[in-house]
């Protein structure tokens, strides 16, 4: 495995300011955000300077009940080719829910929710890593998340669910130490606990990320300053094993670039001076470290459906509404169904900025209500589309001239629906013809 160095997140907000970046051996950018035909232009200068790009996925959901998505799986791959990168990465986590195993339809979580710490859970995601690892071009790496609930029941630590998705994987592992933080403070879990636990050798790189704390939770954002505790944990990974690689995760409220150097300079500081306390040098980028290999595993079947059935209840209690599985924490529910909620509101209005601009300030409000019990069934641009339609098809926005701007927002952008069986492309053809009517 390649030793990657110090590196960034590249997000278009910062691209010319992490051109303009000493220092930066590498980075890391947002796999679906990228198209293999049209790369940016920013990310081939980089790339022209011998600068590695890695593609970071956040949507084949390999902790979800399902085994991965073909189609999700060349997508990845067709990124890292078109990169040239020396891994991939992926999160061990759930996003959508429901489907054919639960007789249910499938919802999206809009986010990465956490897997149980379980044999059934492990016995998956473990299938799950080796189909990803048998379609992609180059070694996987996998990611520990922050989480806000617990699963109730759970068997394992995350060091030890860590460890052995390594051990009969041979997968390596991405540490992100901010989410170490956060389950520190949200669910009394111990970063050095884990550390001990870990396989040091497996890990791939790691990530340092900012957040902040609101009524004794901590908001895991990617939009503040990497704080002192965070980088405590960094260095008591890196005393431990020098990490092939470190980048800085920055993904809203970006800072001047002056900022980001200083905190590219601290993160480097934090790791040497650990490396040089523990009696160790400092690992040149470039340099290869060896990777184990993984054993086979049984018939999953069984064990799929019972995951299956225990994250559909627990995202539908999240997203739809409907009572929460028993042995969990009501509190912290409430608190991640209103966090997805809120993030799920703020993505619309990104990838639709139109919509806040002819709803004004009403748009918040408008939509979290439409959210309520409605889930996310196929992205954020559909969910845009889909809450556009509902309001036009109850007549709203009361303003006759926002009315006209919202109807010809939508049929601009909703086009021909395709024939489909899915319910979501049935209701879109039918919102098309009623409204083309009016």
């Amino acid at each position: 495995m390649k030793r990657l160095g110090t590196g960034i997140g590249w997000r278009p907000e910062i691209a010319g300011a992490v051109e303009r970046m000493p220092g930066v051996d590498w980075v890391e950018t947002v796999a679906e955000n990228v198209c293999p035909g049209h790369l940016p232009e920013s990310l081939r200068r980089l790339r022209e300077r011998g600068v590695t790009v890695v593609p970071h996925g956040v949507s084949l959901g390999l902790g979800g009940a399902d085994r991965p998505d073909e189609a999700r799986l060349a997508a990845l791959a067709e990124r890292a080719e078109a990169l040239g990168s020396p891994l991939v990465t992926e999160h061990i986590a759930f996003v959508r829910a429901g489907g054919p195993m639960t007789a249910s339809p499938t919802m999206e979580a809009g986010h990465l929710l956490p897997v149980p710490r379980t044999r059934d859970a492990l016995d998956v995601v473990c299938e799950n890593i080796r189909i990803a690892q048998d379609a992609l071009p180059v070694p996987l790496a996998v990611e520990n998340i922050a989480a806000l609930i617990s699963w109730p029941g759970e068997e394992m630590t995350e060091g030890q669910f860590l460890y052995e998705l390594a051990d009969r994987t041979g997968v390596r592992l991405l540490i992100d130490v901010a989410n170490l933080h956060t389950n520190h403070v949200n669910r009394g879990e111990d970063p050095a606990g884990a550390l001990d636990e870990l396989p040091v050798e497996a890990i791939a790189y790691v990530h340092v990320a900012g957040g902040f704390e609101r009524d004794g939770v901590w908001h895991d954002s990617h939009a503040h300053p990497v704080p002192r505790p965070v980088l405590d944990i960094l260095a008591d990974l890196a005393s431990r094993a020098t990490p092939p690689g470190v980048l800085l995760e920055r993904d809203d409220n970006y800072p001047e670039a002056a900022e980001l150097e200083r905190e590219l300079a601290a993160i480097r500081e934090t790791v040497d001076t650990a490396v040089v306390t523990a009696g160790r040098r400092p690992a040149a980028p470039g340099a290869a470290d060896g990777t184990t290999a993984g054993a086979a595993g049984g018939d999953t079947g069984p064990a799929r459906q019972r995951i299956a059935l225990a994250q559909a209840a627990l995202l539908s209690s999240l997203v739809a509404g409907t009572p929460a599985p028993e042995g969990f924490d009501r509190v912290r529910l409430g608190a991640q169904a209103r966090a997805l909620a809120a993030k799920r509101a703020g993505v619309v209005a990104k990838v639709a900025p139109e919509l806040p601009g002819i709803l004004g300030e009403a748009y918040r409000d408008t939509f979290l209500a439409y959210a309520k019990g409605r889930p996310m069934t196929g992205g954020y641009r559909r969910d845009a589309l889909d809450f556009a339609g509902h309001l036009l098809l109850a007549g709203r926005p009361e303003d006759a001239e926002a009315r006209r701007r919202l109807r010809a927002w939508w049929l601009e952008r909703s086009g021909p629906t395709p024939p489909s069986r899915h319910p979501a492309a049935r209701l879109a053809r039918a919102a098309r013809r009623v409204l083309l009517r009016r």
